[in-house]
């Protein structure tokens, strides 16, 4: 049964907090061409194997990847303690296919974890439900693993229950070993390879029972399928739906129209995982505005940095960061707390909202004056740039005289104060 008044509890630190990095690193960093490169190249366990030896990532120093977040206006991250290809960044006593036996010779997590809790940050842990190295998990015939085409693999036998016996056994590890957990991402359900399949109840008990408060992802569900959707949620539903490389058009909302918590996870460039040719990132100023996007539509944003073979964040991403916590520096407060103003997007950009505050995102500048629609003149107490806190008159002259809308004054110049969003937090009676 799923309990609504625990639900908002847990998921309270989770609405406030808005942002997250996401972290995709794992042996595909050394080939460099993406995380999913075993399937697309259709590369076998003993030929990826070259790269468990190579594995040495001498720069690793999550330290800094934490001070970076922390700078760029996050609060909270994700980390791949798995992913596909079965590689294991912890050190778990039920795989020698793990990070401690690789020349890297350490568990990257308990340091992962450590650093980011060091600089008061929540932490989370992905762990995908599939496997490409585990010899029990479908090979041929599958949809994603890398031998699902080849021919020797045809009537191969293998005991799934002993995979997923497998992946309890290794999530129990890591809700066990590493103290407080905030946040555990399972991904991903396809096919007939969702919910039960991964004993998703007795899945989901064990993790509540030895992390309690913590929140898990939707993914142990088909999305499309999601049972949040149908406003009456499984118990492993998860706390929060997870829209990929998308930021849904209305927000998200149950069949009854009740708002549900989401967090989008999106990438930088084009891959999750370091991907050396990929030098499509998209620029701080579009990632702002997005982050903006999600907290006006009620939901998080979960942004993505591939580490290379060598354990340092690229560059590119590092200054699009830089540049995004310097706009939080400043306007950190329509963000953190906020989520749907009530109010219909205007032409120039969005709302968010906290409390009897409202935060008008402004991407694109007005001729003269800027209307303040949905607001009436009566119940404002005042009128800031948030950024410097500078008040902005509230015009009313031969102009305004023919609207029944509240118009103030940014500026003389054309060009807005913040070219990437210029924020004014309007404070009501």
């Amino acid at each position: 049964m799923f309990d609504r008044q625990a639900h908002a509890q847990r998921t309270q630190w989770f609405v406030n907090d808005r942002f997250g990095m996401f972290i995709h690193w794992g042996l595909y960093a050394i080939p460099a061409r993406g995380e999913w490169v075993r399937s697309v190249e259709r590369i076998s366990n003993e030929e990826y194997q070259r790269y468990f030896h190579e594995f040495n990532p001498v720069d690793y120093d999550p330290r800094t990847w934490a001070r970076l977040a922390k700078q760029a206006g996050m609060r909270y991250a994700v980390m791949t303690a798995k992913h596909h290809d079965g590689f294991c960044l912890f050190d778990s006593k039920h795989t020698d296919y793990k990070a401690t036996n690789t020349p890297a010779g350490r568990d990257l997590v308990r340091e992962y974890i450590e650093a980011f809790r060091a600089e008061g940050l929540k932490v989370g842990l992905y762990y995908s439900l599939l496997d490409w190295h585990h010899p029990d998990y479908p090979h041929y015939g599958d949809a994603h693993h890398p031998m699902r085409e080849n021919e020797l693999f045809k009537g191969a036998q293998h005991n799934f229950g002993r995979y997923v016996d497998y992946l309890h056994a290794q999530v129990r590890e890591l809700c066990t070993n590493y103290g407080k957990l905030d946040l555990m991402w399972f991904d991903f359900s396809y096919g007939e390879l969702f919910g039960e399949a991964w004993r998703a109840t007795e899945l989901v008990r064990m993790v509540r029972s030895l992390q309690p408060g913590i929140l898990i992802d939707n993914r142990l569900e088909e999305a499309a399928a999601n049972s949040m959707l149908s406003g009456e949620p499984a118990e492993y539903a998860g706390d929060f739906l997870s829209p990929e490389q998308l930021l849904p058009p209305q927000g998200m909302f149950d069949c009854n129209g009740n708002p549900l918590l989401w967090e989008a996870c999106i990438t930088l460039n084009n891959n999750w995982g370091y991907c050396h040719n990929d030098t499509y990132y998209k620029p701080a100023s579009m990632v702002i505005r997005k982050l903006v996007e999600c907290v006006s539509k009620g939901g998080n944003m979960l942004l993505n940095v591939g580490p290379d073979a060598r354990g340092r964040i690229p560059q590119a991403s590092v200054r699009i960061l830089e540049q995004m916590g310097e706009w939080m520096a400043v306007n950190q407060d329509a963000i953190y707390g906020c989520g749907h103003a009530d109010i219909d997007k205007p032409d120039y950009g969005r709302v968010t909202r906290n409390g009897n505050t409202l935060y008008f995102h402004v991407t694109e500048n007005t001729v003269g004056l800027l209307p303040l629609l949905g607001v009436e003149r009566s119940d404002i107490r005042s009128v800031r740039l948030l950024a410097t806190g500078a008040e902005l008159p509230i015009i009313e002259d031969f102009r305004t005289a023919h609207y029944n809308n509240v118009f103030v004054k940014l500026g003389d110049s054309p060009i807005l104060p913040d070219e990437a969003d210029t924020v004014v937090a309007v404070m009501l009676r």
